[in-house]
């Protein structure tokens, strides 16, 4: 199958007027840029999309951030009708402020760790990305400039222990190797990505 965003939208949709799709990998697969092709691919008004980069407490927070996703947002969207969810302030290295989501409206979540055996039950569509070690490592440096570099290994570490425990790629509906795609310049973008 493509990776393809209006592909995933269409499936999305046919589970929920009002779906919520979560887009989990390892760092560096693409997951950001895929989950932007899927609000862009969007019919009518574009989904909420939440970045599991702004819930990570900092470089040893995504085990928090994984649980936090479920905790604050996912089951009380679910429960109640609204969730929420603070925002981490990298430069105070501290909790910022407080977003909210909305029962009927979508809501696309992205990022490491948030499909987990917790969140999968909580969302309608779960896809996972992966590509190759060293493709994936090439990307996230790349996108950062410098900034993960010395971050990678203890990152990397968290990642491999929650994929252990978890085993989220079994928990995909959809799942994707990006490592020959999202290469050409705004593919991704235009919502179609093939090999």
């Amino acid at each position: 199958m493509r990776l393809d965003a209006s592909a995933v939208v269409r499936a999305a949709l046919a589970e929920s007027r009002a779906p919520v799709v979560l887009v989990d990998g390892p760092s560096g697969a693409g997951k950001s840029t895929f989950a932007d092709a899927i609000v862009a691919a969007w019919p009518g008004v574009a989904p909420q999309l939440v970045r599991m980069d702004d819930l990570y407490p900092g470089w040893a927070g995504l085990e928090p951030a994984s649980h936090q996703v479920v905790r604050d947002l996912l089951l009380p969207l679910r429960s109640s009708g609204v969730g929420h969810w603070r925002r981490w302030d990298w430069a105070a290295s501290r909790a910022g402020e407080r977003r909210v989501a909305r029962a009927g409206h979508p809501l696309v979540i992205e990022g490491c760790g948030c499909l987990t055996r917790a969140s999968a039950s909580l969302a309608d569509l779960r896809v996972w990305l992966n590509a190759a070690d060293d493709v994936r490592k090439r990307r996230a440096l790349d996108r950062d400039r410098g900034a993960f570099d010395a971050h990678w290994d203890m990152w990397q570490r968290q990642w491999g222990r929650l994929v252990a425990r978890e085993s989220p790629v079994s928990l995909a509906d959809l799942v994707f190797d990006t490592t020959a795609v999202l290469a050409a310049p705004g593919a991704a973008a235009r919502g179609t990505v093939s090999p």
